[in-house]
């Protein structure tokens, strides 16, 4: 069985094979514009707004490497409040709570959104019902996808940009705002009809950069494009509780029984707590057996930066820093690659960095016993998260393990169908609890080389059945049959709808 570049992977993982993608897999895309003339430098953001001729029916992009911190998106959402301008699509990489969107919601400027990650006061308009037309959420590589495609036609990219020189080329690495790489907003950059950069500090000249004049129409210098303490995630830490210690060396143990542990091997973890216990745990453990790999990829934590200094990895792939150890390392170290979102994770991508993955450790809000995953919703249905890589490195890598406590503030995370679909079962390997590790049995190489495993290999089943004995079986909530949204899995078929909260 292969999947649509061609790869081998093994029966049961999820592929796709139609006209639609024999389209894109052949790469008849829009082209990416190059232009010749001038970049203009505006006066103020307002000037670049009102120059841009913003009206109803377009849709603006953003990316989301600010974080928390960002102050571009805010500005430009009291512009349309401002000039009262309706039915604009927004299509951010990710939305976070301190975005100030909700109240263009309600008042009917914001109609549709596409985002890879919502939460926070926006998601919550949106499970009223509020949103008049659609939200499409995607995948990271989705998204890229779409863009490059023409699926999703961006009219003008306003990017928050750390550093830009007087020709109009970005780079994320330097500057008061430096957030490191830039890859979420690349495919915006490209294809975008307008993009005007953001910066707050200008220079004359970059030696390196990670947008290119060449697409760029206008460039704005302002005050600050963010607030440093919201920029970075925070302190990412390894977790120090007991059960998710106890998890995180069991996934490293089962990682080097599945003979994953080898030269040349390849893993992405997350900057959650009990996925960089297990990035601590594989890191003594290739330390002990001398092992050197060939990358770590995704979202770059100190941690990666740690075992790339320590020559345990090769390189680093990054297409968003998380904190400012990994900063520091994308500004300085020429092994640690800022990568985009295409190359990142496009399905349609000549050669995507998730496709070479061996291995990738993600979470869980629920898994149920077909091994469907949801990282969108809560159990009650409300939205508070999305898939963001989860799904294409899921879809890309050779074994997707998911790690989780069995429980979660008492509700058991195994259900029998998860309340929204992010990721598909078929895509997911093996569920990593505190209680004992669950194979898809789709996957039976993994099963025969666990034959005579030290490790407690149960049935999912079992598992949920252990977790309705700790905590009691879980009352199924109930939503509206209102649709308020839809989950798009990466190739841009639509796996699954989300509902109006009652």
């Amino acid at each position: 069985m292969k999947n649509n570049l061609g790869r081998n992977i093994p029966e049961g993982k999820r592929v796709f094979i139609s006209s639609k993608e024999y389209l894109h897999h052949e790469r008849h895309l829009i082209p990416s514009k190059i232009k010749s003339e001038k970049v203009r430098f505006f006066a103020s953001l307002e000037e670049a707004f009102l120059d841009c001729k913003i009206q109803s029916g377009m849709t603006l992009s953003f990316h989301h490497h600010l974080r928390s911190g960002d102050f571009v998106i805010n500005q430009i959402c009291n512009l349309l409040e401002q000039y009262k301008i309706q039915g604009i699509s927004l299509a951010p990489s990710s939305i976070f709570p301190e975005y100030n969107i909700a109240s263009l919601i309600n008042s009917g400027s914001i109609n549709n959104i596409h985002t890879s990650y919502l939460n926070g006061p926006a998601s919550e308009a949106i499970a009223k019902g509020l949103l008049k037309g659609n939200l499409i959420m995607q995948t990271h590589g989705g998204r890229a996808r779409a863009i490059e495609s023409g699926e999703l036609k961006i009219d003008v990219a306003f990017l928050a940009c750390p550093t830009v020189d007087h020709m109009g080329n970005g780079s994320g690495a330097y500057g008061k705002s430096a957030c490191g790489a830039l890859g979420y907003g690349m495919s915006d950059l490209m294809y975008a009809k307008k993009v005007i950069l953001v910066t707050d500090n200008l220079v004359d000249k970059l030696d390196s950069y990670q947008f290119d004049h060449g697409y760029v129409d206008g460039v704005v210098k302002v005050d600050s494009i963010g607030d440093p303490s919201g920029i970075v995630s925070g302190t990412t830490r390894i977790t120090k509780d007991p059960v998710g210690l106890k998890i995180a060396s069991d996934s490293a143990k089962l990682i080097e029984e599945l003979g994953l542990l080898k030269n040349g091997m390849s893993m992405q973890t997350g900057a959650g707590g009990i996925s960089l216990a297990v990035a601590d745990a594989v890191k003594k453990a290739m330390i002990r057996k001398n092992i050197k790999g060939d990358f770590a990829s995704g979202g770059i934590t100190g941690y990666h930066v740690d075992m790339l200094k320590h020559n345990l990895f090769a390189k680093l792939y990054d297409v968003q820093c998380f904190d400012l150890l990994a900063v520091e390392s994308f500004r300085n170290n020429k092994n640690h690659v800022g990568i985009s979102a295409s190359r990142y994770a496009n399905p349609y991508e000549k050669d995507p960095i998730v496709d070479k993955l061996d291995v990738v450790i993600l979470g869980a809000t629920e898994i149920d016993t077909s091994f469907n995953v949801n990282v969108t919703t809560d159990s009650f249905g409300k939205i508070i998260g999305g898939s963001g890589g989860h799904a294409d490195t899921a879809n890309g890598a050779f074994v997707t393990i998911i790690t989780s406590a069995l429980s979660k503030a008492r509700i058991p995370i195994i259900k029998n169908a998860v309340t929204t679909i992010t990721t598909p079962g078929e895509d997911i390997d093996v569920l990593v609890t505190e209680r004992g590790i669950a194979i898809n049995p789709k996957r039976t190489d993994l099963l025969d080389l666990l034959v005579n495993s030290k490790l407690t290999i149960l049935k999912i089943d079992q598992l949920l059945e252990l977790s309705h004995k700790i905590c009691g079986v879980p009352k199924t909530p109930e939503n509206t049959d209102k649709v308020i949204g839809y989950v798009e899995y990466r190739d841009g078929s639509i796996i699954d709808s989300l509902y109006q909260s009652r």
